[in-house]
């Protein structure tokens, strides 16, 4: 699930929104940013399995490491205690918390049941809608709708970074969604490591926009008030 994770980010910044958007999209695909890492020092292993399922040519054979549930509660923790101490803000820390383990609950969704419990000999888990085509990008896309929308009603563009380059992200994304949905196998592991590592540039990228679109002060004001 690509659309997806960023739609959960987007639609956060209505509960975060003093938070950068690069940060809550840091978040969600925490786990995603993580595994190619891992994959890289051979911590965590992935095979290219053409047909594994309808979307994906991918088969994680173990990940236990950045894709487990309890991992995924240890580094939202992790991810949400850091911010805490640099921003002494509680609400938005919770987000971010939540942001990172929603990561595995909408994996668990799309995934074949590769997803474990905890590192070691546990249960695989996945209810394999990645089998479905239009029925996974009709989800991840009006998902990512509402997001946008949760997202442009927060705050408001100050110039034309906040307008043109906020809709040239969405259609960046949208477009590199749809060539995971009909693109070929990647040639090697290699290739996913870095194709992941891309990730890193639309958080920067989508940082600069946010900056650009200040919250508007009822939404600050609130956000302050409930932090209290």
């Amino acid at each position: 699930m690509l659309l997806g994770h960023y739609a959960v980010a987007l639609g956060a910044k209505k509960l975060a929104p003093r938070t950068s958007l690069g940060t809550l999209i840091a978040a969600a695909a925490l786990l995603d940013l993580l595994c190619p890492l891992l994959i890289l020092v051979g911590v965590e292993t992935v095979a290219i399995t053409p047909g594994a399922t309808a979307i994906t040519p991918l088969t994680f054979t173990s990940y236990p490491w950045s894709h487990s549930l309890f991992m995924s509660v240890i580094w939202g923790a992790l991810f949400s205690f850091g911010y805490f101490a640099l921003r002494q803000d509680q609400r938005p820390a919770l987000v971010l918390f939540a942001l990172v383990v929603s990561h595995w609950l909408l994996d668990l969704i799309v995934h074949a049941p590769d997803l474990p419990l905890f590192p070691g000999n546990s249960p695989r888990f996945g209810f394999g809608l990645w089998n479905f085509v239009s029925v996974t990008a009709a989800i991840e896309i009006a998902m990512f709708v509402v997001g946008c929308v949760l997202y442009l009603s927060v705050g408001r563009a100050r110039d034309r970074i906040g307008t043109i380059g906020f809709a040239a992200l969405v259609v960046l994304l949208l477009i590199v969604y749809g060539l995971s949905l009909l693109g070929q196998a990647p040639p090697n592991i290699d290739a996913i490591v870095w194709t992941d590592n891309g990730q890193w540039a639309f958080i920067a990228l989508a940082a600069w926009i946010d900056a650009h679109r200040p919250a508007d002060r009822r939404f600050s004001s609130f956000a302050a008030l409930r932090s209290e």
